[in-house]
């Protein structure tokens, strides 16, 4: 648990640990930098099973970075502090990990605490995900698992790497690394954390969680996905024709894969070109043509008109398209 400056909500989290029917856990928390007493708080807890690390103010990932190596079990759990576990999530997952031993991350439904319309939705989706297929199938739409709501093998560290620290989502960086190198995501089907969203979250005011570093970094790993999936031979078509759908994979054309044109909607763009390339509507593309398709629209309603009008065609997800916002 990596906290900076949470006592008002601090002790209420710490609760709903000591409250677990799981007893057989460590608590890591790594202050990482506070000056509003909540390390004076954390000291009054009298159970040998915490553990505090104080460090100066270096950031969450290496705050992170500090609790995955002073880890000493097989599984490490995320918890932020201003969320609440239900009294049953560490049972539930390490039975999840005991009935399916080929999983490596297990996360599990999570109940929003907000009122903002774009993160419930969020919350909304990620929670329709949950077999280890639909986890990696979306991932490059946003990030398909809550970060405090996961569960991991500590041997993942050593073999695949930790937290990076740099001018990208942390967690999102680390979900599509491991994903890349094979690791099964999976997540229990119950609602077991209370993921809070204050005005404070970090995903709200820190640079790195900017639209920009979310897109440069899922075009990297995204690259990669269709280097080692899709015959270099098909063309590549990007849904979504207009300025900031363009330039949000200017990063993926950086790393080699050039659209051959983009598909869209908008009568207006019929028989037009953008950057050089032709735009093509929706309903001139052939059922069959050998083309490969990344949708690109991050509207939702959007996104599920896409895939319907893509498999109404005959198409197959992952195999002759992908979503990607």
């Amino acid at each position: 648990m990596p906290v900076r400056d949470a006592s008002d909500t601090l002790e209420t989290a710490v609760e709903s640990i000591l409250k677990q029917t799981f007893q057989d856990w460590e608590l890591l928390v790594v202050d990482d930098g506070s000056t509003d007493g909540g390390l004076e708080m954390l000291r009054t807890i009298h159970d040998p099973r915490v553990r505090i690390f104080a460090t100066p103010p270096l950031g969450i990932a290496a705050a992170l970075q500090t609790g995955c190596t002073a880890a000493a079990g097989e599984w490490i759990t995320r918890m932020d502090a201003d969320d609440l576990m239900h009294p049953e999530r560490l049972a539930s997952q390490m039975d999840h990990a005991k009935r399916y031993p080929d999983l490596d991350v297990i996360s599990c439904l999570v109940e929003y605490g907000g009122n903002a319309e774009g993160y419930a939705a969020h919350v909304e989706w990620i929670n329709t995900l949950r077999t280890p297929e639909e986890i990696a199938l979306r991932r490059f739409i946003e990030s398909p698992v809550a970060h405090p709501s996961v569960m991991f093998r500590r041997g993942l560290l050593d073999k695949h790497g930790s937290y990076r620290d740099g001018d990208f989502p942390e967690d999102y960086e680390l979900w599509l690394r491991w994903m890349d190198a094979g690791v099964r995501f999976g997540k229990v089907p119950r609602q077991l954390l209370l993921w809070n969203d204050p005005p404070s979250r970090l995903s709200r005011n820190d640079p790195r969680y900017a639209v920009e570093g979310f897109y440069r970094t899922k075009c990297h790993y995204l690259a990669r996905w269709l280097r080692a999936n899709v015959d270099p031979a098909r063309k590549l078509w990007l849904w979504g024709a207009g300025r900031i759908t363009r330039r949000r994979f200017d990063a993926l054309e950086s790393e080699g894969c050039r659209f051959e044109g983009f598909i869209d909607v908008d009568p207006k763009k019929a028989n037009t070109h953008r950057d050089g390339r032709r735009v093509k509507m929706a309903d001139e593309l052939p059922a069959q043509d050998g083309s490969f398709i990344i949708t690109g629209v991050a509207n939702r309603g959007a996104r599920v008109d896409i895939h319907a009008c893509l498999t109404a065609q005959g198409r197959t997800e992952g195999v002759d398209f992908i979503m990607a916002a």
